[in-house]
């Protein structure tokens, strides 16, 4: 998790949603990715979905059966779709999201048994270390706009 929030961080450097993920393999960082939706101008350039497109190029493939992702904030549905359509193994989240969560807050995507594939979801890891650098990010805004 230290690696997801070093990615994190670099979001918070860009002005961006601090999220960070990154995907292991046989303890090894296959896949990396941090928010970057105002940088890149694009709605789906979420750490998830970025750190899965860096895995599949470095592994050659689409299925990411034996990897591991590590994210700092509970994914989105979209996140979570990809997720579960890369076949990730294992999901790791530090903070939860009540607000937009897919992984077991509004909904459970990765663990819904109508799909072909399931994740194992293991939940709060530094979970308040993740939830303190957003909100400190939200706090940021939020006076910057008064």
């Amino acid at each position: 998790m230290d690696e997801a929030l070093a990615e994190a961080r670099k979001a918070l450097e860009m002005d961006e949603v601090p999220v960070g993920a990154v995907i292991v393999k046989d303890g090894c960082i296959v896949g990396r990715g941090y928010n970057q939706r105002e940088m890149k101008k694009d709605a789906t350039a979420h750490a998830e979905i970025l750190a899965i497109q860096d895995a599949n190029i470095r592994l050659g493939g689409w299925r990411l059966n034996d990897c591991d992702m590590y994210v700092t904030l509970e994914p989105c549905p979209m996140c979570a779709g990809a997720i579960v359509l890369a076949r990730i193994k294992r999901l790791f989240i530090g903070a939860m999201d009540p607000k937009a969560g897919a992984c077991g807050s509004l909904m459970n995507i990765v663990q819904d048994e109508r799909l072909n594939h399931r994740v194992e979801v293991i939940k709060g890891i530094k979970a308040e270390e993740c939830s303190a650098l957003l909100k400190d990010f939200f706090r940021k805004k939020r006076i910057k706009k008064l």
